[in-house]
């Protein structure tokens, strides 16, 4: 069971970060959680189905896609991979497709909207990396939770 990101903001506060950036609910579940994967890409998807296509372990992936909304970085056939693979969610700082069939997946998805464009095959980008998006970093192995509320992040420790 997922605790509401608002209730979770009122235990543990600035422990949190809080992503500002509004994101659509996609998937068929609205609330999960679980540690942080990383993929930055810009517009080429290679890389997403290749970690999705993997272990999830209850993970959640969070792909930078430079919030470009020009073609999707996943699309119906890679969210059923994730969730064959146990993926908890996936959050897309860009666009995916096959809205209405990833609907229908037992997954938590959001993304900034949707392109029926399918992206490049090229495998460019970074795996596992630090990314930041509208101010918040995802670092790899910290927990990131997502409901109907918004998206929360574990801060990264103070060195």
């Amino acid at each position: 069971m997922t605790i509401a990101t608002a209730d979770l903001y009122d235990q543990r506060g600035d422990a949190l970060n809080s992503l500002a950036l509004q994101l659509h609910d996609l998937g068929g579940r609205t609330a999960f959680n679980g540690p942080i994967r990383t993929v930055r890409c810009h517009r080429d998807n290679a890389l997403v189905k290749a970690v999705l296509a993997g272990p999830g372990n209850g993970a959640v992936l969070v792909i930078d896609g430079g919030g470009s909304l020009e073609s999707a970085l996943v699309g119906d056939v890679i969210a059923a991979s994730a969730v064959d693979q146990g993926w908890a969610g996936i959050i897309v700082f860009g666009a995916v497709r096959d809205r209405a069939a990833i609907r229908t997946l037992p997954i938590g998805v959001k993304a900034l909207g949707s392109n029926p464009r399918k992206s490049a095959k090229d495998g460019t980008g970074e795996v596992d990396v630090p990314i930041v998006i509208a101010g918040v970093a995802f670092t790899p192995g910290r927990h990131v939770w997502a409901d109907a509320d918004g998206v929360l992040v574990e801060r990264p420790e103070e060195s």
